[in-house]
């Protein structure tokens, strides 16, 4: 028996523009709260069902009554794996489902997996480390006030309050990197922790680059987070 796979389904009745990144929202909780999810599985299905759950490929599934061209164009260009499904009614009994778009966002590496297991092996675990520090950012990020909004955009994604205070770049091997609306000049930098950036190209905005390797890292920098909330 194929093991369980963590995925998220997001269910709208009818067309909703927010419909993806609502359920990217979820499926980023989900992936957050790793330690009570396989403890419900195990209170309701046992020892066994819960260490059979497949944490490095989560898959997100939004249903609604239909989808336009931009949400079709967003996830094809998405790094996650995301399926877009319309439903249809036929009476008061029927039902009908079809796929409007499905994406995998983890095929290549797949792949070049099944050559190497045990290069599979170490990214998944490397892998699955920078997404666990990804979504400890963002939950920083978004605890700093009120009025955080996060956007998600092709290469990077924002965190704002009227203007973008942050910016967090998907995570590579071995380090997040976030760029904060801060003056280089005013910080202690530190070679690699912190770098002054400006004139050199990279995604999203701002002067000062912030690389997170660990949690402790993450820890290090919420002064340096706090300080480009309250300049926005």
């Amino acid at each position: 028996m194929q093991a369980p796979a963590v995925g998220k389904i997001e269910y709208k009745r009818g067309t909703d523009a927010g419909v993806i990144n609502q359920g990217l929202f979820y499926l980023a909780w989900l992936l957050d709260h790793r330690a009570e999810f396989e403890r419900l599985v195990r209170d309701r299905l046992g020892v066994t069902a819960a260490s059979q759950v497949l944490w490095s490929g989560p898959r997100l599934i939004c249903i609604a009554g239909d989808f336009t061209r931009y949400d079709v164009h967003a996830v094809r260009e998405h790094r996650r794996s995301i399926d877009l499904v319309r439903y249809r009614l036929f009476g008061s009994d029927l039902l009908g489902l079809e796929t409007v778009a499905a994406v995998s966002g983890d095929m290549q590496v797949a792949r070049r997996a099944q050559r190497h297991p045990a290069a599979r092996a170490a990214a998944d675990v490397q892998g699955a480390a920078m997404m666990e520090l990804a979504g400890a950012v963002d939950e920083v990020l978004l605890g700093l006030g009120d009025g955080v909004n996060r956007v998600e955009r092709k290469t990077y994604r924002a965190y704002q309050r009227l203007r973008n205070f942050a910016c967090l770049c998907p995570p590579q091997r071995s380090k997040l990197l976030v760029y904060l609306k801060v003056n280089p000049k005013d910080v202690d930098l530190v070679p690699g922790f912190t770098r002054d950036v400006p004139g050199l190209r990279h995604h999203g905005t701002g002067d000062l680059e912030v690389q997170l390797r660990t949690p402790r890292d993450v820890e290090r920098a919420q002064d340096l987070f706090r300080a480009s909330y309250a300049a926005a």
